[in-house]
């Protein structure tokens, strides 16, 4: 007997593009001698479908759909497994529902509900109390979802009634070697107690999030015998005898009170009633590749990140700012890589503190790259603001508002190109820079989508060489160069900030590791560095606030996993 998962990128409320996918995955599932298919977490709808859950006319197009699959499913000669939001007496649950020539057998209240960094389940749904244990063919398989195999209580739960196999649909999403978390986890939670695995996990961008996939398999010994590829969508098959079980016949459980073979379950386990993908080809990896290096995680993520969010939301294509610098340069080859150069816009908006160098290198990375580019000098319009204000600011020296107006003046520029041509303004700040508010509200924060948001500096030079490694996309001078705002004489960033090593590591402690003040001291860093950084993360919370949203790669980004409070006494 063989089982399949399929790793796919749906689209939330993308009620009929998401069937489609899985129904041609089923085919493709059928047509490789599969007896089930698994899918992954809210699979009909789409993860994670936030407010669209409070609005019934959504539960009710839900159950519209899980209808015409149950339709669509007769005849494919195997069982599904997937993953929807469904009411019960008890509330609204995320649900897994096992269906078998088109019937519903059972249904699955997911019982780990996470509330804590991008997730929120609890504002949505009620939790399960209750294991479900279907056979298949004389295998008793449990279910599971997501969070439900990160805790012990499940599992235990399962191993009691007897599971030889638990199938988890999962929606994790990636941020720097997840996957690694993820089989660890599932062999702490189930492989120690003898139950082998089949994991379907969801794959694509979805607003900030990076859905990965790497779905898995792991046999009763928690060995990995299979895993999908990463960041793509996929289907593995995968033969009983390589989990270690052994099917009995179509036979061997039954529950009369479902009128139907083949089915136990635990009390309260009951029944009740973008552009599409082609059909997946089938794959069974016997050997699974290497967890890729930090520096190809990044960069595939924030590539497959870009491109879905682009993609989904329907833009022709983006424009980029280009700086001379390292930041807008890697943005812009994110940016072709993930919808090549016939799609990418570069402008340059130089003034009279632009190097020459930003100049050269900007026209030689263009070039290399093969995407649009213009030149709009923006001296004119900066002298007619200077004009403008003369009398507002007579008698006051020049100071970070002569700055903030360039870069003002370049945003009001890419905005009008977007609105003009439709194109998305792909922002260019780093988490670093965010970190301390070192970049303009409505300048060079202006756009739409933040592709380096949760990256660090120094993340940002090392994936800068290792997409160089593919072929030298950035100019070397660009890597090498000390980095500049370029807009005031002889401007580097280390004159307002810590080195960049430094900053990274007070960020990174304070922020992701929830490190105190004194913690930060004892690792050794300096004080002064230590006591600026914490003040201006504190104070530049309105302006993150306002930032575009972006890309998480970290198990902390700047988006729904920090809710610092705007206004605060705390210090």
């Amino acid at each position: 007997m063989k089982l399949a998962a399929a790793q796919l990128n749906q689209r939330i409320a993308d009620f009929e593009g998401n069937l489609e996918r899985i129904v041609d995955a089923a085919r493709a599932a059928s047509a490789a001698g599969a007896a089930l298919m698994l899918c992954p977490e809210l699979a009909l709808c789409g993860y994670p479908p936030e407010d669209l859950l409070l609005r019934p006319a959504f539960l009710a197009r839900c159950e519209q759909s899980l209808d015409q699959l149950c339709i669509a499913s007769r005849g494919l000669g195997l069982d599904l497994v997937l993953g929807l939001p469904r009411r019960s007496p008890a509330g609204l649950h995320n649900a897994a529902v096992w269906i078998r020539d088109g019937e519903i057998l059972a249904t699955y209240a997911k019982q780990a509900l996470p509330n804590y960094d991008v997730f929120d389940e609890k504002r949505y749904f009620v939790p399960g109390a209750s294991s479900c244990i279907v056979a298949l063919h004389g295998v008793r398989c449990g279910v599971l979802i997501c969070e439900d195999f990160w805790i012990d209580a499940p599992c235990v739960a399962l191993q009691h009634a007897g599971a030889e196999l638990v199938l988890v649909l999962n929606a994790s999403p990636f941020h720097l070697n997840k996957q690694l978390q993820r089989v660890e986890v599932a062999r702490q939670g189930l492989s120690r107690r003898g139950i082998a695995i089949l994991s379907a996990n969801q794959v694509g961008g979805q607003d900030e999030l990076v859905f990965d996939g790497a779905s898995f398999a792991l046999d009763r010994a928690g060995a990995l015998v299979a895993q999908a590829r990463y960041l793509e969508p996929d289907l593995i098959v995968v033969d009983i005898e390589a989990l270690g079980l052994v099917g009995k016949g179509a036979e061997a459980l039954a529950n009369p009170r479902l009128g139907g073979p083949a089915l136990t379950r635990a009390p309260g386990c009951g029944g009740s009633g973008p552009a599409r993908s082609s059909p997946m080809p089938g794959s069974f990896v016997h050997a699974p590749p290497p967890i890729a290096v930090e520096e190809a995680q990044v960069w595939d993520a924030l590539v497959h990140g870009t491109r879905d969010y682009v993609v989904k939301n329907g833009f022709p294509g983006v424009i980029v700012g280009l700086s001379g610098g390292i930041d807008s340069a890697v943005t812009l080859a994110v940016a072709v890589d993930a919808l090549g150069a016939a799609r990418v816009r570069a402008l340059m908006m130089p003034s009279e503190y632009t190097a020459d160098i930003s100049w050269i290198d900007s026209r030689d990375m263009v070039s290399r790259l093969g995407v649009r580019y213009d030149e709009v000098a923006i001296g004119g319009v900066f002298q007619g603001y200077r004009e403008l204000l003369a009398n507002e600011f007579a008698g006051l020296a020049e100071d970070a508002t002569e700055e903030n107006l360039q870069a003002r003046i370049r945003g009001t520029i890419l905005m009008a190109l977007s609105n003009k041509h439709g194109l998305l303004v792909l922002t260019t700040s780093n988490k670093s820079e965010s970190a301390v508010g070192y970049a303009t509200l409505y300048g060079d924060m202006a756009g739409g989508f933040a592709v380096l948001k949760d990256v660090y500096k120094t993340m940002v030079y090392r994936i800068a060489a290792h997409r160089n490694q593919r072929s030298e996309v950035i100019p070397q001078r660009i890597l090498e160069r000390p980095p500049s705002a370029e807009l005031r004489p002889g401007q580097t960033d280390q004159d307002s900030l810590p080195p960049y090593p430094v900053l990274d590591r007070i960020v990174e402690l304070y922020m992701e590791g929830n490190r105190s003040r004194d913690d930060l001291l004892a690792e050794g860093i300096d004080r002064a560095a230590v006591d600026r950084v914490i003040r201006l993360m504190q104070i530049s919370e309105y302006k993150r606030r306002q930032a575009a949203v972006g890309i998480r790669v970290t198990p902390r980004g700047w988006g729904r996993d920090w809710r610092y409070p705007i206004t605060s006494a705390w210090r």
